[in-house]
């Protein structure tokens, strides 16, 4: 009885097996990511992220996705992470020699509400001031852990809109820029 198990299983893999998907292994040489991306883990918006990563980095980034994003850094809604983060970022940095880290944080977001305030997103210019104070709370810590890397910062909406934030301490710098370079005053 076992052996006639056994035949028909046997059999019934030998029918199957050259149905089963050929797999490519993974080749570790053709991955080399160009940033780390940190974002939010609101699902709404992954989509937005990858339409707007894709022309820039056609699937060329690590990806990290942690509660608040930005706020994460501040050890919201735990010190642990903060310390995910940069785990995360010390390994992307040294094993795939990234250049660049991307936060994109978003409007309505649960984790800012719930730290702080429920109704934040009722107040669309306040809930964008917050994010970008918090984005620059970021965008200052990463810079000085890792000061040659890039950084850039984006605000999205619910419409899908990208905005992009300019650290604050580079507005005097793009100021005396355009100051030198154009006449502004």
């Amino acid at each position: 009885m076992a052996r006639r198990t056994f035949m028909r299983s046997l059999l019934a893999g030998a029918i199957a097996f050259p149905f089963l998907p050929v797999t490519q292994p993974a080749i570790a040489a053709a991955h080399q990511p160009k940033a780390l991306v940190l974002s939010c883990i609101d699902f709404r918006f992954v989509t937005a992220l990858q339409q707007f990563l894709e022309p820039t980095f056609a699937q060329q980034y690590d990806w990290t996705a942690l509660a608040g994003a930005s706020l994460a850094l501040a050890g919201f809604p735990h010190q642990a992470d903060a310390a995910a983060f940069w785990d995360q970022l010390d390994l992307s940095y040294r094993l795939h020699h990234v250049e660049k880290v991307i936060i994109f944080d978003h409007q309505d977001c649960g984790a800012y509400a719930s730290l702080i305030d429920p109704q934040l997103s009722k107040n669309p210019d306040r809930e964008e001031q917050v994010h970008k104070d918090y984005l620059n709370r970021a965008y200052s810590a990463i810079k000085k852990r890792y000061p040659q890397l890039n950084v850039e910062l984006y605000f999205l909406k619910l419409d899908r809109e990208v905005k992009s934030i300019l650290p604050a301490n580079e507005i005097p710098q793009m100021a005396e820029k355009l100051k030198v370079n154009y006449g502004y005053a």
